[in-house]
């Protein structure tokens, strides 16, 4: 265990490879990059930090699996039904333990649209109930988005809602393992939810936490309520290993520097238009150069920033 803390704390420590403009890191796989073990039987094959592509597959967020001895629990369905397939086909070399359990961070397309080769497989499906909802309002236009950029990578991929939802912590610890799977409050999108292995100290974050990329901001983003449930749950958490929803495994203090850090910077910006009397248009284009080196920064900014305003201009 030495060992592998001196190696996580000089990867921490290290600049990370995640580059928007790489398009593939693994050719041999529709995976972004292979897994890679974050700690002993914890593994995650770390998606790209760009939007999804053909190139990378729709890969772009982070699929993850705990080996617990007794069955391999996978978070994440992943963008579709053969990028799932591959996932597995990743799993099945490093392990012989079946796939018992498969949770969906949320209910978004890249996190729940692999679903249909799951329940293929006759593995369990576990998602917060808000999450479902949210992927049974939306899934059938993600997955036109996504047959859209991923062309025929996207075949056999079906909408296929989870089998089972939970609502505020469910315990499925298993093997070697305690593991809680928590929803912790309002977030970057609904149901999103964080896996927690306590005696490990490591946390599957989710789309709790990002770092090097920007935070997307939808349309239901609750900034303020986003920024409690971190000061109130996730940093209370005390978790000393961080695998985020999307870039390599990191730390607390990596995460908070871009995640609250940046929603606390962005909406006192926002503040200082409103108190102008300013509107929407000056809003757009509010100073975010501090967070300009994030990937998808040029893709992010001035969206996130209007959907804040909008927001704010009734809280």
């Amino acid at each position: 265990m030495r060992i592998v803390t001196l190696a996580l704390t000089m990867m921490f420590a290290s600049p990370a490879l995640a580059d928007q403009s790489i398009p593939d890191q693994y050719p041999g796989s529709l995976l972004y990059q292979k897994p890679v073990e974050v700690i002993p039987h914890v593994w995650s094959a770390i998606g790209a930090t760009a939007p999804p592509t053909y190139e990378n597959a729709g890969h772009n967020n982070n699929l993850s699996f705990i080996v617990t001895g007794d069955g391999v629990i996978v978070v994440n369905g992943s963008a579709s039904y053969l990028l799932a397939k591959a996932l597995h086909e990743e799993i099945k070399r490093i392990t012989d333990e079946p796939v018992v359990l498969v949770i969906n961070e949320n209910g978004q397309g890249h996190a729940a649209l692999g679903n249909s080769y799951w329940a293929e497989q006759e593995v369990p499906i576990l998602a917060h109930e808000d999450a479902a909802e949210a992927f049974d309002e939306d899934g059938y236009d993600s997955l036109d988005r996504h047959k859209t950029i991923l062309k025929e990578r996207a075949d056999g991929t079906e909408v296929v809602a989870p089998s089972e939802t939970f609502g505020d912590t469910k315990d499925i610890s298993r093997g070697r393992f305690k593991i809680e799977v928590l929803h912790l409050g309002l977030a970057h999108s609904p149901g999103d939810i964080s896996v927690w292995l306590p005696e490990e100290k490591l946390v599957i974050a989710g789309d709790m936490a990002f770092h090097e990329r920007m935070p997307p901001i939808f349309d239901d983003t609750d900034t303020a309520g986003w920024l409690e449930t971190w000061t109130e749950e996730f940093e209370a958490l005390g978790a000393l290993y961080v695998i985020p929803g999307h870039g390599h495994p990191t730390n607390m203090a990596q995460v908070r520097r871009y995640t609250p850090d940046y929603l606390v910077y962005l909406r006192e910006k926002i503040q200082e238009v409103i108190d102008a009397g300013d509107g929407l248009a000056e809003a757009y284009y509010v100073d975010q150069s501090p967070y300009a080196h994030l990937d998808t920064f040029e893709e992010l900014a001035t969206r996130n920033a209007g959907r804040v305003f909008e927001a704010m201009e009734f809280e």
